[in-house]
């Protein structure tokens, strides 16, 4: 059963890549501003809400969007910025908070069930808000209640900028009325079904019987009525950026075939790579570590802008490996980890000029998806490992 006595927030940064921009560059304020590809080929990462009034929306190709909006300002975006303005958000949320979870680059969840007997769990969110916006000049909502779905729909109820807290008898008078597209899981496809349907807002859903969603859309129709209903158990997950996902190989033989070795390396980022998109994470550090043929273990990490990207990921991963491969010794096991994970996908990277890039990695995903993750790889990744370096033993680490 589910605990109704929770207090939930979620906290939502207001068109974070926008504000960010803002920060920088005063005069951006008030006006239509895109974010994405410079060219016309380009694709939007973001825009704020003056270009979201001529319907220009996130992942339109931004001539379509400068056709809409032909006043806007487009930035090609700034990763490394936005990435460092997240994670201030972050440390101050995790210095206030007892149990967070980072949801996304600009979203988290706080589970402050109990606060009540001490501060007030509304007052403390206001003063939380508050210190946020203080400190980094950031405009941030959030919705507070009795789980994940009511908290996360109130935010978006509350932008922008705003605040909004949904008590457990205001509920289902709260969900009643607004649009099932609200609801977090319901994307393009469940939602065509439902208005095929006759249904239309979140009450009329909340009314068809369980059973009847179950049949038409199998566990997904269970959860999507359950949260109509208000009803989600869903934990707040604590963060760690101890949570990672990582691969080791320890070699038959040590070697000192450092070109091998070098490729070996790339062939492990981009295959744990690959099971970061499948996941729809991206890490923001990378470690690579080293075991000497004396079993001296050393370990080198860098934090990176938010990423899945196999180029950009590799080209860290070797750098780092060059810079901790010192002693000139036989090595015996490589690896590679990365960690600071969040939920994402890589929209974050549309400010690159290059959306051949992405819809190359988007094709090559859908190959790995029905074949097998090894079903492409990168040409060293197939080059048969000399005499003196055959893999002796493959691990796989992952870490939710």
């Amino acid at each position: 059963m589910e605990n109704l006595n929770r207090s939930i927030v979620h906290l939502d940064l207001d068109t974070f890549f926008v504000s960010v921009e803002r920060l920088m560059n005063g005069s951006l304020i008030g006006k239509p501003v895109i974010i994405g590809g410079t060219s016309d080929r380009g694709v939007v990462a973001s825009c704020s809400y003056e270009a979201r009034q001529y319907g220009v929306h996130s992942a339109m190709p931004m001539k379509l969007a400068l056709n809409l909006c032909s006043d806007a300002v487009v930035i090609r975006g700034d990763m490394e910025q936005y990435t460092r303005y997240s994670r201030m958000v972050t440390q101050i949320i995790a210095d206030k908070a007892p149990l967070y979870e980072k949801a996304s680059i600009d979203e988290h969840y706080i589970d402050i069930t109990g606060m009540d007997r001490f501060f007030g769990c509304l007052k403390w969110t206001q003063e939380l808000r508050r210190n946020i916006i203080a400190n980094t000049g950031l405009p941030i909502s959030f919705g507070l209640s009795v789980n994940k779905t009511v908290s996360k729909i109130a935010t978006g109820e509350a932008k922008p900028n705003g605040e909004l807290f949904v008590a457990r008898d205001r509920v289902r008078p709260f969900l009643n009325p607004l649009s099932i597209r609200k609801i977090p899981m319901i994307g393009e496809k469940t939602y065509r079904v439902l208005r095929s349907m006759g249904v239309s807002t979140i009450q009329t859903l909340s009314l068809i019987p369980m059973e009847m969603m179950d049949k038409l859309m199998g566990k997904n129709g269970i959860d999507i009525w359950r949260k109509a209903n208000g009803i989600d158990s869903t934990p707040v997950k604590p963060y760690s950026e101890r949570k990672s996902i990582s691969t080791e190989t320890t070699f038959e033989q040590d070697s000192i075939d450092i070109i091998r070795i070098k490729e070996i390396l790339a062939s492990m980022v981009e295959r744990i790579a690959f099971d970061l998109r499948v996941k729809q994470k991206l890490t923001s550090c990378v470690t690579v570590k080293i075991r000497y043929s004396n079993f001296d273990t050393h370990t080198l990490q860098r934090q990176v802008p938010y990423t899945s990207f196999d180029h950009v990921l590799i080209r860290t991963a070797l750098e780092l490996f060059e810079k901790l491969y010192q002693r000139r010794m036989l090595i015996r096991l490589v690896g590679v980890k990365f960690s600071h994970l969040v939920n994402g996908v890589q929209q974050l990277d549309m400010f690159e000029d290059t959306p051949e890039m992405i819809s190359l990695y988007h094709a090559l995903d859908r190959i790995r998806n029905r074949f097998g993750k090894y079903a492409v790889q990168r040409a060293v990744s197939l080059r048969p490992p000399k005499d003196a370096i055959n893999v002796l033993l493959e691990t796989m680490d992952t870490v939710e």
